[in-house]
């Protein structure tokens, strides 16, 4: 998803404000170097009568100019000012504006046109920011998801699969969502019973797409509805800017479906939440505790069709992994 107004502002503000703080450190540099050295203040008042006269030779020349070499007068007056900085222990490029960005001169774009790449960090960082998932995963991603938290003899009775398996599955099915994600709309629906890394898995999805520079935004069940009702009463540009993010973002993760109060409104919010996604292509990951069956007997049959029909289902099963932990001190079992 591209930026969105505000959130481009945002990050050329950033720019012009590291522009304002370079300005004001170069005019202290000045300041501090005219003091100690006073030839360097005359340095600059020659170089600027230097290039008058150069315009007025140009203006108005003459014979006598014509050996006048202002390129040569001018390397001559840097040579000097740099050889008096270094022989009063200052930097030679002291008096030089300093720039954060030595591609991009702090303005986020090449000189061919291209976006910095520190411009492009400055969006990751942002997506991290807007997604409410930047400090877990640091934790929860890929490279700590592990197989060892699933046993192979420990058989789920409806499947008749073991609970390694259907982890390992699952772990496919997420990383070729990643990969393959902008190229087709995709939903996954991530179900199964407490603990068995539903979330985690979701928050593997979120690390690798906003990596990618897409824009991912994790909301609970509760937090979700909660957004949608406090917009409907309230005129804050930043509710509207969550709401509109709701149905813009590249990727929104509901976590705990069925965890919310169910009524009226939350069954109205979450079929337009979904529905409009569809129709617009934007991705969902769910993840809920609720088994198939217990999805159709809590919501209606019209948002039962639109997941069944328009999401990947993904089970998971095995012990709680949090009182795995808790048992082996953090360590797999």
């Amino acid at each position: 998803m591209p930026l969105t107004n505000t959130q481009y502002n945002s990050m050329l503000s950033r720019y012009q404000e590291r522009q304002l703080r370079n300005r004001q450190l170069q005019e202290e540099h000045i300041r501090d170097a005219y003091q100690q050295i006073p030839r360097l203040a005359e340095i600059h008042d020659e170089v600027s009568t230097l290039s008058m006269k150069k315009a007025r030779i140009l203006l108005h020349p003459s014979g006598n100019d014509k050996d006048f070499n202002l390129d040569l007068a001018l390397s001559e007056l840097a040579d000097e000012r740099r050889a008096l900085l270094l022989a009063n222990g200052y930097p030679a490029d002291y008096l030089e504006l300093p720039v954060s960005c030595s591609l991009c001169h702090d303005t986020g774009y090449t000189e061919d046109g291209r976006k910095c790449s520190c411009f492009l960090q400055m969006e990751v960082e942002l997506l991290y920011d807007q997604s409410n998932l930047k400090e877990i995963l640091q934790k929860e991603n890929f490279e700590y998801f592990s197989l060892d938290y699933y046993s192979d003899t420990n058989i789920d009775p409806r499947t008749g699969r073991s609970s390694r398996a259907i982890a390992e599955r699952a772990c496919t099915v997420a990383k070729q969502f990643t990969e393959q994600f902008g190229k087709q709309p995709e939903n996954l629906c991530i179900y199964g019973d407490t603990g068995v890394g539903k979330t985690f898995l979701s928050h593997c999805i979120a690390k690798e797409l906003i990596e990618k520079g897409f824009s991912v935004l994790y909301l609970t069940a509760f937090e979700l509805f909660d957004s949608l009702e406090t917009r409907k009463f309230s005129a804050d540009l930043a509710i509207q800017e969550t709401h509109r993010h709701i149905f813009d973002c590249d990727l929104l993760i509901i976590d705990d479906l069925g965890s919310e109060l169910n009524n009226s409104f939350t069954t109205s919010q979450l079929f337009l939440c979904i529905n409009q996604r569809i129709l617009d292509q934007k991705a969902v990951i769910i993840s809920t505790n609720l088994s198939v069956e217990d999805l159709r007997a809590n919501y209606s049959e019209r948002i039962f069709s639109r997941i069944l029909s328009s999401y990947k289902m993904i089970p998971m099963y095995g012990r709680d992994i949090r009182i795995q932990k808790q048992l082996t001190g953090g360590q797999h079992p």
